[in-house]
C-alpha cells in the first residue's frame, strides 16, 4: 500500500463502497478502497439467495413506499443515480440484466458472483486501487486531510492520508461478511449520533414454534401484524415457515415493525389469512357446501380440501379448543401466532438504525459536522424492504457521496 496522499479513501468494499469507487474512475484522482475482508462484496454474493437482486425497477412513487424511516432523505440520491441508471451502468460494463416478478432486477446469469466480479474488474481496469485485508482502526482529521490507521494484516499500524473520506462500512447484519459495525465507532469519534440499531428483514419467532411447519411455503396469503391489539401493517404475497420462525417476503416485510415492537416491550402477533381473495361469508358457504357432501362432516375431514396436508395438525392444535365446522371459515382467515422473539443480526438481511440522518446532508451525503467526510449505504439510518430496495439504497448513496466528494475537491 502506498504512503502517498489520496484524493479519496473509501472505507468499505461492499455495494455502496464499490459503486462509489466506480464514480471516481477516469477522473484522474488518486482513489483507494479499503476492505477488511480478503475480497470485496462478500454480502453481494449472498443477496437474492445467491442470485443477487440488484435493484427494483419501480418508479420513485412506488419505490419510496418501501423505504424506512425517512423516505424523503433518499429521494435526492435516488434521482441522482436511479434504479434505471444502475441497470444501464451494469449492462454497459458487461453485465446483462433481466426483470422478474415484482419489478426485481437480477443478472441474466443468475449468479451474484458475476455482479461483484464485473464491478471489481471495471475498477481495476480503471486504475482504482483496491486494498483488501485492510481493516481500519480509526479515522481522524487534522487541517485539510484525514488520517486513516490500519488495524490488521501486513499494514497493521500503517496510517494513510486522504483529502476526502467516504464511510461505507455497512451495518451489523450477516457479520460473517464483515459487517461488524466498525463504521459506527468511527462516526461517533467525529461526534455523530448513532440511532439505535436493530435487525430488520429477519424471521419472527412464534411463542410456540412448530417444527412440522418448517419449509412450508404459503402463496397468495395476507399477513397482518398486530401491536398491542391493533393492526399496524397488512401485506399480501407469500411467506415461509423456517427453523428461524416466520419469514419469506411477508415475514420480512413485517419484521421491522415487529422487532421494534418486541424491543419496546409491546405485545406482537401475526395473523395469517389463508383465503384473502374470499370474504368470510362466502368462505363460510363454501365450507358448508363441502360439509353437506359428507356423511359425518368434521373439521379434520374438511381441512385437506382447504389447505396443504403439512399444516393441518399444527392448524388444528393452534386453533383449538373450540375449532368447529361453524367457525372454520373465521379461523382460516385469522390464523394467529403470538410472537416472542426474532432472529438476530446473524441472519438478518439488513440493519435498521445507524448514523443520524439529521447530521448528514441529503443533497450531498456529506457530514454536517465534519467537512470532507461522506456517508453511504447501510451505515446510515435508512433501510428498505426486501425486493432489491436495499442494494439500490447502497448504489444510489454510494454514487451521490462519491460525486459530491469529487465535486468538493474541485472547489
Amino acid at each position: 500500500m502506498s504512503m502517498k496522499l489520496y484524493d479519496i479513501a473509501i472505507v468499505g468494499g461492499g455495494a455502496a463502497g464499490l459503486m462509489a469507487a466506480t464514480r471516481c474512475a477516469s477522473k484522474g484522482l488518486k482513489v483507494i478502497v479499503l476492505e477488511k475482508n480478503r475480497e470485496c462484496g462478500k454480502k453481494i454474493l449472498i443477496t437474492g439467495k445467491g442470485r443477487c437482486n440488484i435493484t427494483n425497477i419501480s418508479p420513485w412513487r412506488e419505490f419510496q413506499t418501501h423505504i424506512h424511516p425517512d423516505k424523503s432523505f433518499i429521494k435526492n440520491a435516488f434521482y441522482h443515480f436511479s434504479n434505471e441508471d444502475v441497470v444501464s451502468f451494469l449492462e454497459g460494463i458487461g453485465l446483462p440484466c433481466k426483470t422478474e416478478r415484482g419489478n426485481r432486477i437480477f443478472p441474466l446469469s443468475d449468479r451474484s458472483h458475476d455482479v461483484r466480479d464485473t464491478i471489481v474488474s471495471y475498477l481495476k481496469n480503471s486504475g482504482i486501487e483496491i486494498a483488501c485485508g485492510c481493516e481500519v482502526e480509526s479515522v481522524s482529521k487534522s487541517e485539510d486531510n484525514f488520517s486513516i490507521k490500519m488495524a490488521m494484516g501486513q499494514d497493521r499500524g500503517v496510517t494513510i492520508r486522504a483529502r476526502r473520506v467516504i464511510l461505507a462500512t455497512g451495518g451489523l447484519s450477516y457479520p460473517t461478511t464483515g459487517s461488524t459495525g466498525d463504521g459506527y465507532a468511527i462516526s461517533q469519534s467525529f461526534g455523530h449520533t448513532i440511532i439505535n440499531t436493530f435487525p430488520s428483514l429477519t424471521a419472527l419467532k412464534p411463542v410456540e414454534p412448530d417444527s412440522r411447519l418448517e419449509g412450508l411455503l404459503l402463496k397468495n396469503i395476507r399477513m397482518d401484524l398486530w401491536i398491542n391489539g391493533s393492526v399496524v401493517q397488512s401485506e399480501f404475497g407469500e411467506m415461509q415457515f423456517t427453523s428461524g420462525g416466520i419469514e419469506g417476503a411477508l415475514g420480512f416485510r413485517v419484521s421491522r415493525k415487529g422487532v421494534k415492537g418486541l424491543i419496546n416491550g409491546q405485545k406482537v402477533e401475526v395473523s395469517i389469512d389463508l383465503k384473502p381473495a374470499v370474504e368470510e361469508g362466502e368462505l363460510t358457504k363454501r365450507v358448508e357446501e363441502l360439509a353437506s357432501g359428507m356423511k359425518s362432516p368434521n373439521v379434520i375431514k374438511l381441512l385437506p380440501k382447504l389447505m396443504p396436508s403439512q399444516m393441518i395438525d399444527s392448524f388444528v392444535e393452534s386453533s383449538s379448543p373450540g375449532l368447529s365446522v361453524n367457525n372454520l371459515a373465521k379461523r382460516l382467515k385469522d390464523w394467529r401466532f403470538k410472537i416472542s422473539g426474532y432472529v438476530g443480526y446473524e441472519r438478518a438481511v439488513v440493519t435498521a438504525g445507524g448514523v443520524s440522518l439529521d447530521e448528514v446532508s441529503r443533497k450531498t451525503l456529506e457530514s454536517k459536522l465534519v467537512p470532507g467526510l461522506f456517508f453511504a449505504g447501510e451505515l446510515l439510518d435508512i433501510d428498505g424492504d426486501t425486493g432489491g430496495y436495499n442494494l439500490q439504497i447502497a448504489f444510489s448513496t454510494g454514487a451521490l457521496a462519491a460525486d459530491s466528494a469529487i465535486k468538493s475537491l474541485a472547489i
